[in-house]
């Protein structure tokens, strides 16, 4: 999510909200309205659990359960909450019973400790092997038509439009067709009926799921129905803020929960050099990580540990409630590098084979690697699987519309070396935040399937933006996040079906469909080796292999051979072929969907003659 003014906050708003959360009377019974998290598993971390309701601050706690214990106990000066750390890995599934007990009354509430899933094909992780799809789900479809339509209004560009999750389900067989393997949608948790937040990204309630959206189980089911299909879902967390309407702003559970308060905060900066850099001042980069990302999204302060735990235990929630695969992680610079590692360190221990992907919105490779797993920055490993590749995506953008030379592009794969693991990268050529392709390119279908194109078969793993496949236009936000067709009843075509698309829907989706058909059959392009051979002003040239050597070694390897000429006419290049991986390959055809002149080989060389703004896959022998 980038940084962008959702609504303006007036003090009429904080003067209401204030009113309703006057303080309780200070002796009074105790009262449990909310645990969060609402229930936990058998052998998972030992729970810190988050008590809300009145005349707290007097009471005294007891937990009843087999082989459980109370450890200690934490509360709010107003009574409001209460901190209860349990011990539960010695127990076995069960219910617990919480009790708040005063001079003036008791109150007592329900835990269920469950028994964790066992099924060995649960939270297997994404990988390069794979394609990820994403649904911003207010705008894609609406599975239930039916529905109470109070507070929807699709002529408005922020407003609720009324997608989700059944309208997800509903067009599974449109995602499979497609070629998709892996499902991220964004953020699934409630934002309350805060103006302009169908995207999800200001969460009132971080344990409840947006009821605009459906219900849990609506959610689970999608997540069921996803897994039959041998698909993979992909959660999108915001450990770094929430929105202003939720209940912690104006009543924080315990001193220093936010960084700042709603009258006096500072909004974030995004010079992630400053982070970078070893020699810059606290003060250069303080505001990134401690300032609010709008004055609508408090800035969560994860340097406490009860923040800290309380969002770690959040996303475990998630993971098993759902059956989770992945997980997404919004505006990862603004959060501490230590809240990071603490983080995936107890995800990893949980779930092995968990993948996450963090945001880090920016174009150079430097910054973006900085946030990569698998080695210390500034003294601290953030345990991130893999960041977005906006470095490629900006390189995209600029060479084929920008009129930037190929060798940009080869530039910034160069930089793959600061990378831990660049094979993890996930690439792609647009998402929710950004203007689309088609609209920035002029709506040029041709320069489009380039694109998608190259992002399908570099590297790492595609992704794609709902829509960017039937070549949907539209500018910045909102613009970018205008409705799928047909997913909503009264929609003059629906690009669901072949027979509904338009020519250049047909043309875009059938081209993508093709590739990413391509994509599942070869295993190089899933998990391959990448050698990049040649580029120049307009043309790209690279291979994707399971190994290194030549076609005189190893007859069975999977080879191909992609050559990209972005320019208006066709063009000629001589490929030196010696000790690459194409070294004594002889046989070369061109792959569907892709069409293209067969090369020549003579004289050590291979001469290629690249049709006129095209891309040619070559099956290699």
């Amino acid at each position: 999510m980038r940084l962008r003014p959702y609504f303006v906050l007036t003090f009429w708003l904080s003067c209401v909200l204030a009113a309703s959360l006057a303080q309780a009377p200070r002796a009074q019974a105790p009262r449990i309205d909310k645990i969060d998290p609402p229930g936990w598993w058998a052998s998972f971390p030992d729970p810190m659990l988050l008590v809300q309701g009145y005349g707290l601050n007097h009471a005294r706690f007891t937990l009843e359960g087999t082989d459980v214990t109370l450890d200690h106990t934490q509360t709010s000066d107003n009574g409001h909450w209460a901190f209860l750390w349990l011990k539960t890995a010695d127990a076995a599934p069960q219910i617990l019973w919480v009790t708040a007990t005063n001079d003036q009354g008791q109150a007592r509430r329900s835990f269920t400790l469950a028994e964790r899933s066992r099924d060995a094909n649960a939270h297997v992780g994404f990988s390069s092997a794979d394609t990820l799809y994403l649904v911003m789900t207010d705008r894609f479809a609406d599975g239930n038509p039916a529905k109470e339509k109070q507070g929807y209004d699709r002529a408005a560009a922020k407003g609720r439009h009324g997608g989700d999750f059944a309208g997800i389900e509903q067009h599974l067989d449109y995602l499979s067709e497609l070629g998709v393997t892996a499902l991220w949608t964004t953020p699934v948790a409630s934002n309350g009926d805060m103006p302009e937040s169908y995207h999800g990204y200001a969460a009132t309630d971080l344990y409840a799921v947006d009821a605009h959206f459906g219900t849990l189980e609506d959610y689970q089911h999608l997540s069921d129905a996803l897994h039959d299909r041998r698909m993979k879902l992909v959660i999108d967390l915001v450990p770094n803020h929430i929105g202003v309407e939720h209940p912690w702003v104006l009543d924080p559970p315990a001193p220093e929960w936010f960084h700042g308060t709603l009258e006096n905060h500072r909004l974030t900066q995004s010079n992630f050099y400053a982070l970078v850099d070893p020699h810059a001042p606290r003060q250069a980069w303080s505001a990134i990580t401690d300032g609010w990302f709008t004055d609508a999204m408090p800035d969560l302060n994860q340097e406490n540990p009860l923040v800290a735990r309380y969002l770690i235990e959040n996303a475990l929630w998630w993971v098993e409630t759902a059956n989770l695969d992945g997980v997404r992680l919004d505006t990862f610079p603004y959060v501490d590098r230590a809240f990071w590692h603490e983080f995936h360190a107890t995800l990893h221990s949980v779930y092995p084979h968990l993948t996450t992907v963090g945001e880090v919105f920016n174009g150079d490779a430097e910054v973006t690697s900085f946030f990569a797993g698998g080695v210390a920055q500034r003294g601290i490993d953030t345990g991130l699987d893999t960041p977005f590749d906006f470095p490629v995506y900006f390189s995209l953008r600029d060479v084929l519309i920008h009129g930037k030379p190929m060798t940009d592009l080869a530039r910034v794969l160069r930089q793959d070396s600061l990378y831990p693991h660049p094979e993890r990268l996930v690439s792609f050529i647009g998402n929710h935040d950004t203007a689309r392709f088609m609209t920035e390119a002029g709506g040029s279908a041709a320069k489009l399937k380039l694109a998608l194109g190259l992002v399908s078969t570099l590297r790492g793993m595609p992704q794609i933006y709902s829509g960017d496949e039937i070549g949907m236009d539209g500018g910045e936000d909102p613009g970018n996040r205008h409705d799928f067709p047909g997913g909503f009843a009264g929609d003059a075509h629906n690009a669901f079906t072949k027979a509904g698309r338009t020519a250049t829907e047909e043309d875009v989706f059938a081209w993508t469909s093709g590739l990413l058909k391509l994509r599942a059959s070869y295993p190089a392009l899933q998990t391959g080796i990448e050698q990049n051979l040649f580029s120049d002003e307009d043309v790209i040239a690279y291979v994707r292999s399971t190994d290194e050597t030549g076609c005189a070694t190893d007859q069975h390897t999977d080879r191909l051979l992609i050559v990209v000429n972005k320019a208006g006419r066709s063009k000629v290049v001589d490929l030196p072929v010696e000790e690459t991986a194409l070294a004594g390959c002889t046989k070369f055809q061109a792959a569907e969907p892709t069409t293209g002149v067969t090369p020549v080989v003579s004289g050590g060389k291979l001469h290629i003659e690249e049709p006129a703004a095209s891309m040619t896959i070559f099956d290699v022998h």
